[in-house]
């Protein structure tokens, strides 16, 4: 088995639209960065990469390409499952956290968990999504951006 963490953030700014986790959240600002800028997904991504040995997001892809500008993170997380597959391994299960004042996602966390299964080809149950206020605090308390966490523990697929 092998376990991989990663941690993201990014900041809010207006007119983007704010994405976690794939599901498009309406609020008045959204999240800066290259790609649609998920902080979700990229530490879903990377999480992975990472329990491979296999460096960090940036390092297969970079924010310096063109070809990364304004892409859907899922793109990441579905190439982080194509390295894992290779590798002959299947996620056990992951644990994420979101860091933000606002939105409350009490609401969006359901349709969160359910993407990120699909995207990881497992059980929902195996997914835990779990959000954490800033309490006025740091940048997250005062809006400024959004961040986020994750552990994935992966095992080796039976049968190989």
């Amino acid at each position: 088995m092998r376990i991989g963490h990663s941690y993201d953030v990014h900041r809010l700014v207006e007119s983007r639209p704010l994405i976690l986790g794939g599901v498009r959240i309406d609020h008045p600002t959204g999240l800066l960065g290259h790609s649609d800028a998920d902080v979700v997904y990229h530490v879903v991504s990377e999480a992975i990469i990472g329990a491979l040995g296999l460096g960090d997001l940036g390092t297969h892809f970079s924010d310096r390409d063109p070809k990364y500008l304004n892409v859907d993170s899922s793109y990441f997380v579905k190439e982080a499952v194509k390295m894992m597959k290779s590798a002959n391994y299947v996620v056990a299960n992951i644990d994420l956290t979101i860091f933000l004042e606002l939105p409350i996602l009490k609401d969006y966390k359901p349709l969160i968990k359910n993407n990120i299964s699909q995207l990881l080809e497992i059980m929902p149950s195996q997914v835990n999504v779990k959000a954490t206020r800033g309490e006025g605090l740091g940048f997250i308390g005062r809006q400024e951006g959004i961040a986020s966490e994750a552990v994935v523990l992966l095992i080796e697929k039976e049968g190989h």
